[in-house]
């Protein structure tokens, strides 16, 4: 976090997206953001210095670069009270932008649903990340990811067992093991509540959910259709 006045997020990546190559700097992408280019490759240098000597990180990598958003929280587009269950920082500071909780969890799959089952009572939506199926697409890896989706799916009967009003399974976006990198390819979505019309689907794949009954959607419509089969919606103008 840099907390200067005047910088500008206005800057490349430091980070050549590829395993056993040199680091990049951050580049200005205007004019204005070159004092904070000075002030990431300043970091970047200091830290590869204090690191050089050890074994599990010799540097640290820099991508993304954002200034603060302003961005409303899901308490006042929603009226709901979120917590976020997830093991890796990002997500974290995600849904902290937009106002969540941050449950305490363990780094392992098992602790996100003890997370669950700890404060189901505490709060009304409940987000929960899952990353091994992300890390091992991008590594190549089939079957490890293979694997990552199964034991998300042994954990399946305790969640059940909370018995939530509306359930949506989905994900952020698509980590083909072929390409080794995110895609655009559509995500399955699943959306379970007493009020989903069931279609024909019997199989929780991409291909499968293709045939579905809520078809192909832009992501801004799931939480519309999560509230309204929570009963959160009003009708307006009917």
């Amino acid at each position: 976090k840099f907390t200067a006045g005047g910088l500008s997020d206005a800057l490349s990546d430091a980070d050549p997206q590829k395993e056993n190559q040199s680091g990049v700097p951050a580049k200005a992408l205007s004019q204005e953001a070159e004092k904070a280019a000075r002030a990431a490759n300043t970091f970047i240098d200091r830290v590869t210095k204090i690191l050089k000597d050890s074994p599990n990180a010799n540097t640290v990598l820099l991508r993304g670069f954002s200034g603060f958003p302003s961005l409303p929280t899901m308490n006042e587009l929603y009226k709901i009270d979120a917590a976020a269950v997830a093991n890796y920082p990002m997500y974290k500071g995600l849904a902290k932008l937009v106002g969540m909780e941050i449950l305490d969890v363990g780094p392992n799959v098992s602790d996100l649903f003890d997370a669950l089952e700890k404060h189901y009572k505490d709060h009304d939506f409940f987000y929960v990340h899952l990353k091994k199926t992300d890390s091992a697409g991008e590594d190549g890896n089939f079957e490890a990811k293979k694997e990552a989706i199964e034991e998300a799916d042994r954990y399946i009967p305790r969640l059940l067992a909370l018995k939530p009003e509306v359930l949506v399974v989905t994900s952020d976006h698509s980590t083909p093991s072929l390409l080794k990198s995110h895609s655009w390819h559509p995500n399955p979505f699943l959306l379970f509540s007493k009020t989903s019309q069931p279609d024909d689907v019997a199989r929780f794949s991409e291909k499968e959910c293709s045939q579905g009954f809520l078809g192909r959607f832009q992501a801004t419509y799931a939480m519309p259709l999560m509230l309204a089969h929570a009963g959160k919606l009003k009708k307006f103008g009917a």
